[in-house]
């Protein structure tokens, strides 16, 4: 083979490379660490769309998209944000990655409420039962996103990405008391409520399932996380400061 073809082949193969690089290119359907970073190219100079650029650089596995389109990723991890801020005393929801662990859960057969009763007959629940919705909840969240974009173009002119944190708590306060359009027949309340809660979990579930990077949920709460047993801590005469541990751990032993 001649100087000249291998040059070629050497080029081509850089080409190559420099595209999957740059394009973020999805493995089996999944967009993969720094390739989650790239979708979040804009022009604001706020800290929260920056976080949102940087957070999901790297190669660890839990941090892949699942079930989220690109700009439905965006609008839960600003909206997660809202709920669980940054603030003094440690990190947000957004650098914590609670939007994978959302993304997750969504994907999974908790998504499509697979341990629900869910035939009928449907009664008119009481005020003390809650919201009874029949619609899977990898449903309602993307409808309740959807509608977070519409109420924030009807009422700010913007999408919910787009506004700045008072707005966006604006928005999701009328969320909360079901002042916007309902979704498939379901109160915006409901989507809240499900936010909320898939935000909590993120921020303080175990890492191995995408959420609280780094374990840094459970070091503001000083909790140890998992561990097998605490009996040498407890027969200890002096007070023991335990840093997290996860699941993964018990994995590499």
């Amino acid at each position: 083979m001649s100087d000249n073809e291998k040059s070629q082949i050497e080029k081509r193969g850089s080409t190559r490379r420099t595209f999957l690089k740059n394009s973020g290119l999805a493995v089996g359907g999944l967009i993969l660490g720094g390739a989650v970073g790239s979708i979040f190219d804009g022009n604001s100079d706020s800290d929260v769309k920056t976080e949102q650029k940087n957070q999901t650089q790297g190669n660890n596995p839990n941090e892949a998209l699942m079930f989220f389109y690109p700009e439905e990723y965006q609008t839960t991890a600003a909206a997660a944000e809202r709920i669980f801020p940054k603030d003094e005393t440690g990190p947000g929801a957004l650098e914590l990655n609670a939007a994978i662990y959302i993304d997750h859960q969504l994907n999974s057969g908790w998504g499509v409420n697979e341990k629900d009763y869910k035939l009928g007959p449907y009664y008119k629940p009481e005020p003390t039962q809650g919201e009874q919705v029949k619609l899977y909840r990898k449903d309602l969240f993307r409808l309740g996103l959807k509608e977070l974009n519409a109420y924030s173009n009807k009422n700010y002119q913007k999408k919910f990405t787009d506004l700045d944190a008072t707005g966006q708590d604006e928005v999701l306060a009328a969320f909360e008391k079901g002042e916007a359009s309902s979704l498939s027949g379901v109160s915006s309340s409901a989507f809240f409520q499900l936010l909320r809660t898939l935000t909590i979990e993120g921020v303080y579930a175990d890492p191995l399932y995408g959420g609280n990077k780094e374990m840094l949920g459970w070091q503001m709460r000083k909790y140890p996380g998992s561990r097998m047993g605490y009996t040498k801590e407890i027969q200890s005469k002096d007070f023991v400061k335990l840093d997290p541990n996860s699941l993964q751990s018990h994995m590499k032993h």
